[in-house]
């Protein structure tokens, strides 16, 4: 394989006239036709003087667009850098120069705030906005719907993440091709998804969450996902009993709980209920058992990381818990000063170690 992400959880699907996305407005993208919109950004790309290597940084609200531009940079070599919505101006002159960004992509409304930065560092803009029009659109309908992948290895670079800088400045988390391939198809084994589940996706795209455990999952399975803006507890309780999985963070299910709703009989075709992002508390966990009869499966993971550990598909999830090492990932509790290694039920620092382990911080 010359691009092993691309073609993996890409390329696999040129031909595919299965479903890919069902959007709120009734629209079906297939695989097929949501390849040939990302060879056309890859085109558009190509255009606007972009190298393989160059960090491609995107600031828009969540759509399938965004998704084309994740396929695309993957298939152009590009680094894909996504930015929350809510970031100010000042913060995202510091993420695009610090990422040596050559593109920003951004919503119309907020192309004005951001030229000055733009000229400043001597890059590209282009607009994406969430009904699917812009400037990066606009370039790449004309062009070709082939694109020539760029040949890649499982050691280039393939996405820019920053960490939530708890703990000072917020550093970049350079994430390789064989790390995020690794951790898409781990997981879809380990939770045996397949080309058979309907996933419904209500979570960011800025965060690896939902785009590099969600999205590539369900890329790697070849299956469909019902694809939310947000969560909305409305559009969540109408398009569950279309779904077979939901993967979310512990405000989904507690909003959930709350709704009269949500019963047993609207999730008992559902397979899978995934948490993350966040702890679950045990009592909802619990509650969430009592009233659909599915346990929660609560899994941990980190942006340098993605997923580290989860409870089992089959066996016992334990509420409070986030179960064990994925296949291939090692992990120890050490004491933060000593490095030395603590006994069961001691409280340490985690060190992680796997083929998921991010190349260090940009």
């Amino acid at each position: 394989m010359i691009n092993p992400l691309f073609d993996n959880l890409f390329g696999a699907h040129v031909e595919n006239d299965d479903p890919f996305l069902y959007l709120l407005n009734g629209q079906i993208i297939t695989y097929k036709e949501f390849l040939e919109l990302s060879a056309k950004i890859s085109n558009a790309f190509f255009d606007l003087g972009l190298t393989p290597g160059d960090c491609v940084a995107i600031q828009v609200q969540k759509s399938p667009e965004m998704l084309n531009i994740y396929a695309a940079c993957a298939q152009s070599g590009l680094v894909f850098l996504p930015l929350n919505p809510s970031y100010t101006v000042d913060e995202l002159e510091y993420f695009i120069e610090n990422s040596e960004a050559r593109l920003i992509i951004c919503d119309e409304a907020n192309k004005g705030a951001l030229v000055h930065i733009t000229k400043k560092l001597g890059i590209s803009i282009e607009t994406l906005n969430a009904d699917a029009t812009g400037s990066i659109i606009d370039k790449s309908l004309p062009l070709s719907e082939k694109f020539e992948t760029v040949r890649r290895s499982e050691n280039d670079l393939a996405a820019l993440l920053y960490t939530s800088g708890t703990t000072g400045k917020s550093k970049g988390a350079m994430l390789t091709q064989a790390n995020l391939l690794s951790n898409g198809s781990t997981l879809m084994h380990e939770w045996q998804f397949t080309n058979k589940d309907v996933l419904l996706h209500a979570l960011p795209l800025f965060h690896t969450h939902g785009l590099f455990v969600a999205t590539n999952v369900m890329l790697a399975a070849g299956g469909s996902m019902i694809f939310l803006p947000k969560f909305d507890l409305d559009d969540i309780i109408e398009h569950l009993p279309n779904s077979t999985a939901m993967m979310g963070v512990p405000t989904f299910y507690t909003r959930l709980l709350s709704d009269s709703r949500f019963t047993k009989k609207l999730v008992q075709h559902m397979r899978l209920f995934v948490s993350g992002s966040a702890p679950l508390l045990s009592e909802t966990h619990i509650q969430f058992e009592k009233l659909t009869g599915h346990r929660i499966l609560e899994r941990y993971g980190m942006t340098e990381t993605n997923m580290n550990t989860s409870n089992p598909y089959i066996g016992e999830r334990r509420a409070g818990t986030v179960g064990r090492p994925l296949p291939g990932v090692e992990l120890k509790i050490t004491d933060p000063e000593t490095g030395a290694e603590k006994s069961n039920n001691e409280i340490g620092q985690i060190e992680v170690r796997g083929p998921n382990v991010f190349k260090g911080y940009w």
